[in-house]
């Protein structure tokens, strides 16, 4: 493999994993030579995994080679949701019928509710067999990870949601798995304006 691809797989997938863990908060600019500095890269693969990121909507770009986490309007994270259940409830229409088997989304002892929320959405969509809506969610999963993470104290009840969520998957029971994305998206639509409230004021801390 040529050593500069070699290097943009990797910090692409560093910088995508960071985002997911919430070391990047929605707002925050993305420094590239800080990235390139970190871990001793010239500056031209680091801006290529930035740019791959960018055109996956993950990070957004502004002015000459600035790129940031996406700062949502509420018309946009509203859309976003919207979107995401869309997906899913595709998904979940289109699981494969020589599936005996379902173990669910792996789950490691560590993993937090954002994380959790990732892998069981991530599951439902591998499930359907069909390559780009797997895809289509798994950008959209990257999408939202950040808001999930900093917008955890506004859902109290998160860990039971999921479960529910979880169990209805496991069960194989559609109707009712569906109707739970729903719900689960719906309350989230509820919630915008005070999730863009909070995301614009930890914005306003980083400056």
């Amino acid at each position: 493999m040529d050593p500069a691809r070699s290097k943009t797989a990797l910090l692409y997938g560093k910088v995508r994993r960071a985002l997911q863990s919430g070391r990047y908060v929605p707002g925050e600019r993305i420094d590239p030579a800080q990235l390139a500095g970190e871990f001793r890269m010239s500056l031209t693969p680091v801006r290529c995994a930035l740019y791959r990121l960018s055109g996956e909507g993950v990070i957004t770009t502004y002015a000459r080679n600035g790129f940031q986490v996406p700062l949502p309007t509420e018309l946009g994270l509203r859309d976003l949701y919207d979107w995401m259940e869309r997906l899913l409830v595709m998904a979940c229409g289109s699981q494969r019928r020589d599936t005996m088997a379902r173990d669910g989304a792996p789950a490691a002892i560590d993993d937090d509710l954002p994380k959790r929320t990732w892998k069981l959405f991530d599951a439902i969509a591998r499930e359907s067999g069909q390559w780009s809506l797997h895809q289509a969610v798994r950008r959209t999963n990257d999408r939202l990870a950040p808001i999930r993470r900093a917008k955890l104290e506004l859902i109290t009840d998160g860990e039971e949601e999921l479960d529910r969520l979880q169990r209805r998957y496991l069960a194989r029971d559609t109707v009712r798995l569906e109707q739970a994305l729903h719900d689960y998206h719906a309350r989230r639509k509820q919630l915008v304006p005070q999730i863009v409230a909070l995301l614009a004021e930890r914005r306003d801390r980083l400056h």
